[in-house]
């Protein structure tokens, strides 16, 4: 249950705030609704409180966390597939929506090993940048540190 005030974050869009927690009526039943704003790019988020779960919607992770996330950045043991790009698109696209910021990670860590070895598609690229921007204003917020210190050290740890 989050209150308004709480930052959380929503599957795919990334971290946002709780303003407020509102009644809606649909279809002829009221519910209570997390009006939600994301941060990157205001766009505001009506989440059912009911099926938050559900969609993903989760509190930010503690910086004891941000260690594991880390963790995931650097292992370079990881094995790339060698699927078509657009095989290898959907997949991380998958993993992006489940919310989980290991999943996020990996797909981070796996499109740079990649783009090592070769270019990336337009999609892949911007793919990319999606995974980065999660990551960075995550744990920028759980380390309570800015996010371009948070932006620096990402890339420090694939130079």
């Amino acid at each position: 249950m989050f209150a308004a005030g709480d930052m959380a974050v929503y599957p795919a869009h990334g971290v946002g705030v709780i303003e407020t927690i509102e009644s809606q009526t649909v279809a002829g039943i009221e519910q209570p609704f997390y009006v939600m704003k994301i941060l990157d790019n205001a766009m505001k988020i009506m989440i059912p409180t009911a099926s938050s779960d559900n969609v993903g919607l989760r509190a930010i992770i503690s910086k004891k966390e941000v260690e594991n996330v880390l963790d995931i950045l650097k292992d370079r043991d990881t094995e790339i597939g060698n699927q078509t790009w657009n095989r290898r698109y959907r997949e991380y696209m998958e993993k992006i929506k489940t919310g989980s910021i290991h999943e996020v990670a990996a797909v981070l860590r796996d499109l740079y090993l990649l783009s090592v070895d070769k270019d990336l598609s337009y999609g892949e690229r911007k793919m990319m940048d999606t995974a980065k921007n999660l990551l960075v204003t995550e744990i920028s917020l759980a380390r309570k540190v800015d996010e371009s210190k948070t932006e620096k050290m990402i890339e420090n740890l694939f130079n």
